[in-house]
């Protein structure tokens, strides 16, 4: 073996080859440090004085399906110039891992196309040493995202199970995460305020947000200048759950037995939108046969079919307004309770909703694409134990690439 090997092959630089063993198909390469490459770790200084030195151990790339280790002695040197005494750099590996770092490159490559577990067999390292290679990258490359940029965010929760929430802020220009706090609500994204306000320069112009009174709240308290966008899924999710109580109320409170026997089963088919059921004339029979005998949930649906309009005013911000107030209007003259709520609802929401036409359409729609991506590396890897590492990974999801093989 040549050092030229060592260089090209191990990335091993001011290293010559010693031996070769082979011990219980392990592959053991000893190597010995030149002299004229050992300095001072602290202030490189080539003005030093070797006090001993201590046997280490690196695994290293594989050879095929052998495992492969470097062996070599580690000098302790004393440095004239800066009066320390320390243990030399070893160049192509850190003092503290027990593995080289063109292993920790080549980790870092599979773990894009492969799962922890099988790194861990492939190689013979433990799951533990392939899981840190990776955190440190992510803690390097992401633990501390550039803020500078940011101009318009969206914002909100995901469910992650065992009664447990993540707060997470998306940048919407470049789609990546930039934050990820524990718990919902406002005190969630106290951290992320304060790194916001070291960078003074930062412009954020819109945030969007669903209308949960804890977020509207934060971010009028901490980002005065910024115009909040109400999204416009979360509206309609919104009027939908208003929709399912009605029903249930309404079967609830009847007596009539036709009437139960119409309106019993047809949550999906009220929620569902009316061209979705155009092609499924069983469903869209069953559906006006409900509306037909009960006027009030008639109101409601076709109110609710009204409401999805408004977003399809692209470009035409007054025609929009026009739609929402007479929306507001109407459901205040229909004598049912549960609109004349919701009217006013969104009477005190109306600035929001329409800034949706200022910003091109801005919606927290790429953060819940972001949040199924989060589900789908949740289950890939049946949870995560350590949550730091899994905020990181969270962290790093815009260059992740979800493909359907086979």
């Amino acid at each position: 073996m040549s050092t030229s090997l060592l260089y090209h092959g191990f990335g091993i630089v001011g290293y010559r080859y010693i031996r070769t063993e082979y011990r219980e198909g392990d592959v053991i390469f000893t190597v010995s440090r030149k002299k004229f490459s050992l300095q001072c770790p602290v202030c490189k200084s080539k003005r030093i004085i070797k006090h001993g030195s201590h046997l280490r151990w690196f695994h290293s790339l594989p050879i095929g399906k052998k495992a492969t280790y470097i062996k070599t002695e580690i000098a302790r040197v004393e440095c004239k110039d800066c009066k320390t005494i320390r243990q030399s750099d070893i160049g192509f590996a850190d003092p503290r891992l027990t593995y080289t770092r063109a292993l920790g490159r080549y980790v870092l490559d599979l773990v894009k196309h492969m799962a922890i577990v099988d790194i861990s067999r492939h190689l013979g390292l433990s799951w533990d040493i392939i899981k840190g290679i990776q955190k440190k990258y992510l803690q390097k490359k992401y633990e501390q995202p550039d803020l500078k940029k940011l101009k318009r965010i969206a914002i909100d929760e995901i469910y992650i199970g065992k009664k447990r929430y993540l707060t997470v802020v998306l940048d919407i220009l470049s789609g990546a995460v930039v934050f990820v706090g524990d718990g919902k609500g406002g005190d969630a994204l106290e951290p992320f305020w304060q790194r916001l306000r070291r960078y003074r320069k930062v412009k954020i112009e819109a945030v969007a947000i669903d209308m949960s009174p804890a977020y509207l709240k934060a971010v009028r308290e901490n980002l005065k200048k910024a115009v909040i966008v109400f999204d416009h899924f979360h509206v309609i999710k919104l009027f939908n759950e208003k929709v399912s109580d009605f029903r249930r109320q309404l079967f609830n409170n009847t007596t009539d037995i036709l009437q139960r026997r119409v309106i019993k089963g047809t949550r999906w088919l009220l929620l569902t939108a009316k061209e979705k059921l155009e092609d499924k004339e069983e469903q869209a029979k069953r559906l006006k046969q409900a509306l037909e005998i009960n006027k009030p949930l008639a109101t409601v649906y076709y109110m609710k079919e009204d409401l999805r309009q408004l977003w399809c005013w692209t470009g035409d911000k007054k025609a929009a307004e026009w739609h929402l107030r007479s929306w507001i209007a109407m459901a205040r003259s229909s004598g049912i309770a549960m609109l004349k709520k919701f009217a006013t609802t969104l009477e005190e929401h109306v600035d929001g909703i329409l800034a949706y036409f200022d910003f091109d359409c801005l919606s927290t729609g790429p953060l819940e694409g972001t949040n199924n991506k989060i589900k789908t590396m949740q289950r890939k890897a049946y949870g995560y134990r350590d949550m730091e590492f899994f905020k990181l990974k969270i962290m790093a999801l815009h260059e992740t690439k979800y493909a359907l093989v086979g």
